[in-house]
């Protein structure tokens, strides 16, 4: 288990994201963190990073700029501002909790493996450091995400995780939903669902008369399965997830030994 209840008052927070350093979200993220302790630090990629999973940066060297005293902006991706942090940036004293996001939109179903903000709770949690990744969902039709609402419930959420043990190899996956904060009916603890891919890849010819392709949305848009993240969060729930990182299929193992005994 990893040491908690954290003292959140004493810890010390790290806030990353994937939408880049001068997000909205991260400045609504910051202001939550605010309000629970007092040393809040903050690493995060200069450009937007989302769809950047976790990919860490091998082939060119990393550059690091210091804002201000405890705000650093990194040329790379979330994972690489994680470790960065981490391991260099505060390698004095490393962070009691890593917060990412807030994302602007949901990161839920199979998002979760494309999703630099998770991703950035993913490189954190293998760095045995707890992390909770933090998204706002919400539908591009209607204008942008409704930041009140995960402003409103991020605190709540943070410290009763903060207030539970919960295990090594274990992050949270915490998801706000497309509404005004009055109309949010609660927090749901749900598992990950899974929504039907779809074929959404759009041809289009250059100047030169070359191809090139447009990824649209990939996720078609059917009622999703009951008592999932993705039904719940379209029935007005914050969704928490817990998301762990041992990918070992056990009943699979056992059966493979038999195999190759």
């Amino acid at each position: 288990m990893f040491d908690v209840p954290i003292d959140l008052e004493n810890a010390r927070i790290l806030l990353s994201n994937d939408d880049g350093i001068n997000a909205p979200g991260l400045k609504a993220l910051e202001r939550v963190a605010r309000s629970l302790c007092k040393e809040v630090w903050i690493v995060a990629p200069e450009e937007e990073q989302s769809g950047a999973s976790h990919s860490l940066t091998l082939r060119r060297p990393l550059r690091i700029r210091e804002i201000e005293p405890y705000r650093y902006a990194v040329d790379g991706t979330p994972t690489d501002c994680v470790l960065l942090a981490v391991k260099h940036i505060m390698k004095d004293k490393r962070p009691t909790l890593v917060l990412s996001g807030i994302n602007g939109g949901g990161n839920l179903g199979e998002d979760i493996g494309y999703s630099g903000t998770v991703a950035a709770a993913m490189e954190a949690t293998l760095l045995d450091v707890p992390a909770i990744a933090l998204s706002q969902h919400y539908v591009r039709a209607n204008g942008d995400p409704p930041w009140a609402t995960a402003e409103a419930f991020a605190g709540e959420v943070v410290r009763k995780l903060t207030a539970s043990p919960w295990p090594r190899n274990t992050l949270i996956n915490v998801n706000f939903p497309a509404c005004e904060p009055g109309a949010v009916k609660g927090i749901s603890v749900v598992p990950q669902g899974r929504r039907k891919i779809s074929d959404n890849l759009h041809e289009r010819i250059d100047p030169r008369g070359r191809p090139y392709y447009w990824i649209g949305p990939m996720r078609e848009k059917k009622k999703p399965p009951p008592g999932t993240d993705l039904a719940a969060i379209e029935e007005n729930w914050v969704t928490v997830t817990p998301v762990f990182l041992d990918f070992t299929h056990v009943p699979a193992l056992k059966e493979l030994k038999k195999v190759f005994p």
